[in-house]
């Protein structure tokens, strides 16, 4: 009998829930309310949305299992796995996550978001394997734009990361979110952004200085602002700034494999979805969630909590 359990996951910009099996999986979620022209929520308005939000998500991924015996729950607690990493948000799911696994008498385990987006990468990607040794990832998101260096946990189900470098100011999905409200687009404007570029044929570049493994792209969304100014189309202005972040991360990564000989590349992350990221990572043979599962989810907490069952269990 396959064990069945429950992954949540509540960051800064969707509320989301996961059943997982040992094979296959289903994630349930939905992006937070923005208002029109601001660029995030504060944290006590995403907390609110996740606790209202929570409950009819959980009806709808239950009411698509015929089977609802659940062997554990897992959550997100925490974006990194590192002392002192906290976000509110993260309370409204790691607190039902407790309440679910009490009521039901069964295990609960902690994971951070970092983690869960690792998983959920590798899984989708078909090559779960990968957490059981060591790799390299990057980390690409609304928030973070980290080069990491993953190895298994000792003794534990999910994976431990240390930083290697990336971004030193803003990260890839801010530049892309800021030059995506510019632009007139809904935030998180990470799609749409993507889709405009497509109707681009420049592939011009911000020569993006790269000290180390270490970057900074706060220059970037100067230029974006410079050429808004200048009137250029609004697609050569969103293919600028998805060349550059592209490029960018393309020439750290190959400086990372001079360095670490044999690792194979992992990326994870809302901005990991971005189609001309995949196209120019090709030359790396990286290893890319699929898109779904590439922006926050819970698929990854699943897949850790079902790990976590398998190691305690056997």
């Amino acid at each position: 009998m396959k064990r069945l359990v429950l992954g949540l996951d509540t960051s800064n910009y969707t509320t989301s829930a996961a059943w997982f099996d040992g094979t296959k999986g289903e994630n349930r979620g939905r992006l937070l309310q923005v208002r029109p022209g601001e660029l995030g929520l504060r944290q006590s308005d995403a907390l609110f949305q996740h606790v209202r939000g929570l409950p009819p998500l959980m009806e709808e991924l239950a009411a698509s299992l015929p089977d609802r015996a659940w062997s554990a729950v897992g959550a997100s607690t925490r974006p990194r796995a590192v002392e002192g990493s906290y976000m509110p948000c993260f309370l409204a799911g790691a607190s039902q996550g407790q309440v679910l696994s009490s009521a039901l008498g069964v295990p609960f385990y902690a994971f951070s978001h970092q983690q869960g987006h690792l998983a959920a990468a590798a899984w989708s990607a078909g090559e779960l394997e990968l957490l059981d040794r060591p790799f390299l990832a990057w980390h690409l998101s609304g928030g973070t734009t980290e080069l990491l260096l993953v190895r298994p946990e000792e003794n534990g189900p999910a994976v431990e990361a240390e930083i290697l470098g990336g971004t030193q100011d803003i990260s890839a999905g801010q530049l892309i979110d800021r030059t995506g409200v510019l632009l007139g687009c809904a935030f998180p404007a990470g799609k749409a952004v993507d889709e405009l570029s497509g109707q681009s044929q420049s592939r011009e570049a911000f020569p993006v200085k790269i000290k180390g493994l270490s970057f900074s792209l706060s220059g970037v969304e100067n230029q974006v602002k410079t050429r808004m100014e200048r009137g250029e189309q609004a697609a050569d202005v969103a293919a600028f700034a998805l060349e550059t972040v592209c490029r960018t991360v393309l020439r750290t990564t190959q400086a990372a494999m001079e360095q670490y000989p044999g690792l194979p590349v992992l990326c994870s992350g809302g901005v990991a979805s971005n189609r001309r990221l995949r196209t120019v990572m090709e030359t790396v043979e990286a290893r890319f969630a699929q898109p779904c599962y590439s922006t926050d989810n819970a698929m990854g907490a699943a897949i850790l909590t079902w790990r976590a069952l398998e190691r305690e269990e056997g």
